[in-house]
């Protein structure tokens, strides 16, 4: 209704920060992809129902009303909670990784509804038990690099990005993309990778979600996509990833 104070939508949460001594300021993804920062006021009380419906990677039906700087959450009603109440030690970083990147490439004057969908289905498939610690990073790199793709910072994996030759050897996320072996003798810092690392690069933007999950990967080469995606985010986005760290460092 034109001019009302509240409004409703349907969003995930991607973060928690404690205000005063029984209050909550939640930052959510709203399905339009705008995000939202809003007070759940006695969040933290014993017994409280907005704590149980607003947990984190939670999928929320949420009315709000509009505040002076943050908006207030009046009512919470929980969707989908993909983590479930005994998510393991690596599927919280997997899905804490996802949210940051989410939070990082989501802003409150700006929608957008792929970013929504991405995240959603991500933290759906960290919940899900298919999925191991190797393929948790495997799912996590590609969606850092899907997300960023869409943003405007798609890395050229078809051929060099400096001179254009199709014999790639190198990876480095301040040039864009993959480069051959004569070119990367000029860029500091950028990464060797195999020909069956090429293939993976590639199919982190080429192949979905299910699918890459299901498939035959080893350790090495799951982490190694996973630096690799940490090092490109953190170049394009200028920030410091400390869960994606963090999940490296595991």
């Amino acid at each position: 209704m034109a001019g009302s104070r509240t409004y409703r939508t349907r969003a995930v949460v991607l973060d928690k920060v404690k205000l005063k001594e029984t209050d909550l300021i939640l930052t959510l993804l709203s399905e339009k992809g705008r995000q939202i920062r809003a007070v759940a006021k006695g969040a933290r009380k014993p017994g409280s129902r907005l704590a149980a419906r607003c947990e984190l990677f939670c999928t929320v039906d949420v009315l709000l009303a509009h505040g002076r700087t943050l908006d207030v959450v009046s009512q919470a009603e929980l969707l989908a909670a993909p983590l479930g109440a005994g998510a393991t030690y690596e599927r919280m970083c997997a899905a804490s990784a996802i949210a940051e990147i989410a939070k990082l490439c989501s802003y409150e004057d700006s929608e957008d509804p792929f970013t929504f969908a991405i995240t959603e289905r991500a933290l759906s498939l960290v919940g899900n038990e298919a999925c191991d610690a190797v393929h948790l990073d495997v799912l996590v790199a590609a969606f850092v690099f899907k997300l960023l793709s869409h943003e405007g910072y798609r890395p050229d994996l078809s051929s060099c990005v400096l001179c254009g030759d199709v014999a790639l050897s190198y990876f480095s996320a301040s040039a864009g993309g993959l480069l051959c072996a004569s070119c990367a003798s000029s860029v500091p810092g950028a990464d060797e990778v195999d020909a069956n690392q090429v293939r993976w690069l590639q199919s982190l933007l080429a192949l979905r979600f299910d699918e890459l999950v299901e498939a035959p990967v080893d350790g090495m080469t799951a982490t190694f996509m996973l630096a690799l995606a940490h090092v490109w985010a953190a170049t394009h986005l200028d920030a410091r990833l400390r869960c994606l760290e963090f999940m490296l460092g595991r």
